[in-house]
């Protein structure tokens, strides 16, 4: 793993480990219900997740891992990062699952968080971009992801349905500057 532990403002940052599933699930679920237009999955399939089926989900590879912002011994913040699988496919990285709690917000974690996880993603060898999708409609986090050098390559309209509320999807692409 290439992130370390960081500390600012007694905030540490730092790659999910088995011991983190009851905090990622506390966090995961109160995001599923502030801001559920912003996940694909639902509050309702993984609030009866088993303790086991969390830790199965953070335990990552080598190219794919959770890393999570906590202060003190609360995790306030959270993103996904892996690498494609596939020959045709190893030169992309995914960011997924990106949240920070609202206590968390304008305090600089969505960048803290962003920043390593493509920190990790750069570090695998041949990755030349990194992709990710968000809500159209959420602003903040598009402003985020447009500062850190994401650009627009697509719209999904009506990607996500919630009652009978539609949301489209940005997809998104960071390229690395090879010299």
């Amino acid at each position: 793993m290439n992130i370390r532990p960081k500390s600012a403002n007694n905030r540490d940052l730092r790659p999910l480990t088995d011991a983190d599933a009851c905090e990622f699930q506390r966090l995961r679920l109160q995001g599923l219900q502030e801001s559920p237009s912003s996940f694909g999955s639902s509050h309702e399939e993984e609030v009866h997740k088993t303790p086991d089926q969390v830790q199965q989900h953070i335990a990552g590879s080598v190219e794919r891992v959770f890393l999570g912002l906590f202060i003190g011994t609360e995790m306030v913040g959270m993103v996904g990062v892996g690498r494609e699988q596939g020959l045709k496919e190893r030169h992309i990285a995914f960011i997924r699952s990106m949240y920070v709690a609202p206590q968390a917000r304008g305090q600089g974690a969505g960048h803290q968080l962003l920043a390593a996880a493509l920190q990790q993603a750069w570090s695998w060898q041949g990755v030349e971009q990194v992709t990710l999708s968000v809500t159209a409609s959420n602003e903040a986090a598009v402003r985020l992801y447009k500062a850190a050098g994401f650009m627009e390559v697509g719209r999904m309209p009506r990607a996500l349905k919630m009652g009978p509320n539609y949301f489209d999807e940005l997809m998104m692409v960071h390229r690395v500057a090879r010299s």
